[in-house]
């Protein structure tokens, strides 16, 4: 089988792996094109185009794949790359592209999408997260036959796995690739699929991501702000304001305590306790502007913080 792969992330390259280790054919991969990243923002490779590069696969670029967008040119190259591959699949997966219908329709056996969530839950860009953030005792994966919409394609095969307490986005991640790796491989393996409508009920979308989220807002529950700080580990954290500075906080405990939303109840080398809505969090890995992430024992050594103090309140945007 021929099996042309899209996507961009670790979370995508995990698959190729697992695709290229059992011996399937991918002539040609589909990613982003380069960006600039690191403190030197210098272009560097997707993930997926890495793997690709060191198995010595063919990768197209596309800014675009509409015919008669804004990118054209590319779109027409990348329907050229595809013709050429005579792919008998194509297999997606977090690519950052919409795949316009002549794409869809391309393929033999159309297009596979490996998805981080237990479908029609959490269709779109940041199912990882909103599971977390939203206090879902479950997620999972869901092999998809892709269509027209949103993630609304019909499901080829399901599984699922338990959300640790611990979890954050970057845990559950690791776990849910792993297990993506493994499906679409059993999947393009049977010669069973049964192609399965979404559920009518029960729909709900993870929502791109925005930085601004990541400010705290210390009226609400306190594991309601626990579970987003898990949910924005490591994009984008949470940030809260004390005295004049921005301080980041990446992972805190619920524990007892009451007094002003944002007041700091009590400090020692386990944490800073601070006053929610409802309970307190113990904050116990804390990241100054332009410093590295630590725990609370030696973040206090560079800033100390005295009960009494207060986080300034301010409203999600």
């Amino acid at each position: 089988m021929r099996v042309v792969f899209a996507g961009t992330p670790e979370f995508a390259a995990s698959a190729l792996e697992a695709l290229l280790a059992v011996g399937f054919e991918v002539p040609l991969v589909l990613t982003q094109p380069d960006r600039p990243a690191g403190r030197g923002m210098k272009l560097q490779a997707s993930a997926v185009k890495q793997v690709a590069v060191r198995h010595g696969i063919q990768v197209a670029q596309p800014q675009g794949l509409k015919l008669d967008g804004k990118y054209a040119a590319d779109a027409a190259a990348a329907r050229e790359a595809l013709l050429t591959a005579d792919p008998d699949v194509m297999v997606v997966a977090a690519y950052g592209l919409i795949l316009p219908q002549w794409v869809l329709e391309l393929p033999a056996k159309g297009c596979m999408n490996i998805h981080a969530s237990l479908l029609p839950r959490w269709r779109g860009a940041a199912p990882i997260h909103r599971a977390i953030e939203a206090g879902d005792a479950e997620t999972g994966i869901t092999i998809m036959q892709m269509d027209a919409g949103l993630d609304t394609g019909d499901m080829l095969a399901i599984d699922r796995l338990a959300i640790a307490p611990a979890d954050t986005t970057a845990s559950l991640h690791d776990k849910l690739a792993a297990m993506g790796a493994r499906m679409i491989v059993s999947a393009l393996q049977s010669p069973n699929l049964v192609r399965t409508p979404q559920p009518a009920e029960g729909i709900t979308y993870a929502h791109k991501i925005e930085k601004s989220e990541s400010r705290i807002d210390w009226r609400q529950d306190a594991a309601q702000i626990e579970r987003r700080l898990r949910a924005f580990d490591p994009f984008p954290g949470g940030t809260a304001e004390l005295g004049s500075e921005t301080i980041k906080i990446w992972r805190a405990q619920v524990v007892a305590g009451q007094g002003e939303p944002g007041c700091v109840l009590a400090v020692s080398e386990a944490g800073v306790t601070v006053a929610c809505g409802k309970g307190a969090l113990l904050l116990t890995d804390l990241q100054r502007a332009g410093a590295k992430r630590l725990p609370a024992a030696a973040f206090l050594q560079s800033r100390p913080v005295a009960p009494g103090e207060g986080f300034a309140l301010f409203e999600e945007s």
